[in-house]
C-alpha cells in the first residue's frame, strides 16, 4: 500500500510530504509482479511526468502513469484495477480482500459485477509484505492426500490464474508439440515395400540391365502434415484467454511449417509472419501494433467472408486443418454466418471449432453465433486451460470423422 499519505496531492509541491515519489515507486513494483514488464527506466521516466504534467485532478495523474506503464491493450485492465486499488478505491479493495478470503465449500455465490484480476490481487498481497526485515517462518504442508502442483495446473483455468501461475502455465505451452497426422499426397517416391508398380523405372532398369528378366520397381504414396490453418478472435469477451491462446498459436507457428494465423474482431488480421519470430516478446508486440480491433466486438460472419474471399485459396491447400477459436457471440446477431461458415468447411479438410464457454457443464447453444456455426464443425471442444490444449494434441494425431457427431446432444439440424 502506498506509504505516508495515500491519497494523490492537490499540488504539484506537495509529493515530498506525501512521499508520492515513494509510492510510485511501489505501485511500479505491484505492476511488475502483476506481469507488466516494467524496470528501473519507466519509474524514473513516470516521477518526471508526474512532475511535468502536475497533480491537478485524479485523472490527470491515472492517464500519466497510464501513458507511461501501459504499452499494449492486454494491459489496460490490469493496471485499472492496481491503480483503483493502490490509490485506495474502497469499493474495489473490499471486494479485492474479500476474494483473498478462502473459499468455504457450501452454497454456491453469485461473483461480483466487476471481478478483480487475481493477478492483481496476489501482486498486492504480496507488495504489502515488502520492506518487512523479519520473515515470516516458513510452514511446511503435507500434501500426501493432495494433487500435484502439475495436475492443480493443468486443471485450472486461464481465466482464474495467478501471475505466477500465468508463467508456469506459458512456459508449459511453449514446450508443446502439435502432432497432426500425416496425409497422403499425389506424389510417389521408390519405395521395396510398395502396392504398386512404377512402370517407368521399371523399364529404364530393364534397359539397363540388358538380361532375360525385368526388375520390378515399387512405389508407394509420399505422406506429409497438412497445412494448419488458426482462427482466433480476440474480440473483448475473448480477451482473458486471448494472451494465453497467442503464446500457443507461437508455439505450434514456430514448431512446424506450413502454418498461418488470423486474428478477427471486427476485422480479419493475417498475423503469420509476426509470429514466426523465434523472440515471443517481440512477435506478440508486433502482434498487438498490427491489430486495431483488439478486445473490441465480433464480427464474426464479417471476418470469415474476408478469409474465404481474400485467403482460402491461398491457405486451404492440400487437406489444410482449420482450428476456429471462438465464443460464437457475435454482435451482428449471426448475419451471413451460417453461409460464411458452411464455405469454410467445405474448403477444409477438418474444422475444429474451440470454444471456452464449453468449460460449463450446463453449457447450452442459445446465442444466434453458435446454432449457426455447430452444424458446420467437425468437433467441438474446450480450450480454457492446459489440459484442453493437451487433449487438442492428441486429437490432431488421429484420423476423425466429418461432421460433428454430438449435434443432437442440443437438437440442433443437421447441415
Amino acid at each position: 500500500m502506498p506509504a505516508g499519505n495515500p491519497n494523490v496531492p492537490d499540488t504539484p509541491g506537495a509529493d515530498a510530504g506525501g512521499r508520492l515519489f515513494e509510492n510510485i515507486m511501489h505501485f511500479a513494483r505491484v505492476l511488475r509482479a502483476a506481469g507488466l514488464p516494467i524496470g528501473p527506466g519507466q519509474v524514473i521516466e513516470a516521477v518526471r511526468a508526474v512532475t511535468v504534467v502536475g497533480l491537478r485532478s485524479r485523472e490527470d495523474f491515472y492517464w500519466t502513469l497510464h501513458a507511461v506503464f501501459v504499452n499494449r491493450r492486454d494491459q489496460r485492465e490490469i493496471f485499472d484495477q492496481a491503480f483503483h486499488i493502490f490509490w485506495r478505491n474502497p469499493q474495489i479493495l473490499e471486494r479485492m480482500m474479500q476474494m483473498m478470503v478462502p473459499e468455504i465449500g457450501g452454497g454456491e455465490q453469485t461473483p461480483p459485477a466487476e471481478e478483480i484480476s487475481r493477478r492483481v490481487a496476489e501482486a498486492m498481497s504480496n507488495n504489502s509484505g515488502e520492506g518487512r526485515e523479519l520473515e515470516e517462518e516458513e510452514i511446511e504442508l503435507d500434501a500426501s492426500l493432495t494433487w500435484s502442483a502439475n495436475e492443480v495446473l493443468g486443471e485450472k483455468d486461464f481465466e482464474k490464474m495467478s501471475a505466477a501461475e500465468v508463467a508456469e502455465a506459458i512456459a508449459a505451452v511453449q514446450r508443446m508439440r502439435l502432432p497432426i497426422m500425416e496425409i497422403p499426397t499425389r506424389r510417389f517416391r521408390m519405395d521395396r515395400a510398395g502396392a504398386r508398380v512404377d512402370m517407368r523405372k521399371t523399364l529404364r532398369a530393364a534397359l539397363r540391365s540388358g538380361s532375360d528378366y525385368i526388375p520390378i520397381q515399387w512405389r508407394k504414396r509420399r505422406t506429409r502434415h497438412p497445412p494448419l490453418v488458426i482462427i482466433c478472435d480476440v474480440s473483448g469477451s475473448m480477451d482473458r484467454y486471448s494472451r494465453m491462446l497467442l503464446h500457443f498459436m507461437h508455439a505450434v507457428t514456430n514448431d512446424r511449417d506450413r502454418v498461418h494465423a488470423f486474428l478477427f474482431g471486427t476485422r480479419l488480421t493475417n498475423v503469420t509472419r509476426y509470429l514466426r519470430n523465434k523472440d515471443v516478446d517481440a512477435a506478440l508486440a508486433n502482434v498487438g501494433a498490427a491489430v486495431e480491433d483488439w478486445a473490441g466486438g465480433t464480427r464474426i460472419g464479417h471476418c470469415l467472408g474476408d478469409f474465404n474471399m481474400y485467403w482460402s485459396r491461398r491457405v486451404l491447400t492440400q487437406g489444410a486443418v482449420v482450428l476456429l477459436i471462438s465464443d460464437g457471440l457475435d454482435r451482428d446477431e449471426a448475419t451471413g454466418l451460417e453461409k460464411e461458415i458452411e464455405r469454410l468447411h467445405k474448403s477444409c479438410r477438418r474444422l475444429i471449432w474451440l470454444n471456452p464457454l464449453l468449460r460449463y457443464d450446463e453449457f447450452q447453444p442459445k446465442s444466434l453465433g453458435i446454432r449457426a456455426i455447430l452444424p458446420h464443425v467437425d468437433e467441438f471442444r474446450p480450450v480454457h486451460s492446459l489440459n484442453s490444449l493437451a487433449e487438442l494434441t492428441a486429437v490432431l494425431s488421429r484420423e476423425a470423422p466429418r461432421r460433428l457427431e454430438a449435434r443432437s446432444q442440443w437438437d440442433l439440424p443437421a447441415a
